[in-house]
């Protein structure tokens, strides 16, 4: 099955799919080519407002807080790059060899990047609805489940209630990098001096909360 099918959206304009499958690490080896980045921004904007239009519309009982943590839920780094695994966009994208010796195709990174570069790609070749109808084909049954538990404690509190059931305590590493209108932070916690997950995010809450996430699953494993 072809990308476009796996979407539900045929491009007027395939050369903006092939844009938002060019990653950067091919514009830096080639400066005369352009990389998914404007497009990964762009998406990041119409895939919130999606998300945000469709929980107040079909969710008329979550108050704004719990709003808010169920979008934060589904738009995070995790669920994009299991979207984009979904779809299988790991092996269309366009790596420098220097990226794809590294295993570029299968970094949550890059295919959560890739995914919002995608949506951006859709909306400027069909518009809003087109970018609606791709964004709530592949997320609303995520929106709806964690919609069904908008309460559930957050990841970080749940790792340090597992923790402290043992005597231990969580410890956070957080490093931001990039310019101040594109940052991005990496979190490590760790537990008696021991790495436990890694996080990365658009905001230190974010990275902080996959690390949690993360460490969640490992410390588990060590305590059966």
């Amino acid at each position: 099955m072809s990308l476009e099918k796996r979407l539900g959206h045929t491009f007027a304009s395939p050369a903006l799919l092939d844009l938002a499958l060019t990653h950067r690490s091919v514009s830096s080896d080639n400066p005369a080519r352009n990389d998914n980045e404007r497009l990964e921004f762009l998406g990041d904007a119409v895939l919130q407002l999606a998300v945000t239009d469709f929980l107040y519309g079909a969710y008329p009982q979550l108050a704004e807080g719990q709003m808010a943590k169920v979008r934060a839920a589904v738009v995070s780094r995790g669920t994009l790059a299991e979207i984009a695994r979904s779809l299988d966009l790991g092996a269309h994208l366009a790596l420098a060899p220097s990226e794809e010796a590294t295993g570029g195709r299968e970094k949550d990174s890059i295919l959560a990047d890739a995914i919002e570069a995608v949506i951006g790609a859709v909306y400027l070749d069909g518009g809003l609805k087109s970018a609606e109808s791709v964004i709530l084909s592949l997320w609303s049954s995520r929106v709806a489940e964690r919609a069904r538990q908008p309460g559930v404690r957050d990841y970080k509190t749940r790792l340090q209630e597992l923790t402290a059931r043992v005597g231990r305590r969580p410890v956070y590493r957080v490093e931001g990098s990039g310019p101040d209108h594109d940052r991005w932070f990496k979190a490590v916690v760790a537990i008696d001096g021991t790495d436990y997950g890694t996080g990365e995010g658009r905001s230190k809450k974010q990275a902080e909360q996959e690390a949690a996430r993360l460490a969640i699953e490992a410390l588990s494993r060590d305590l059966r």
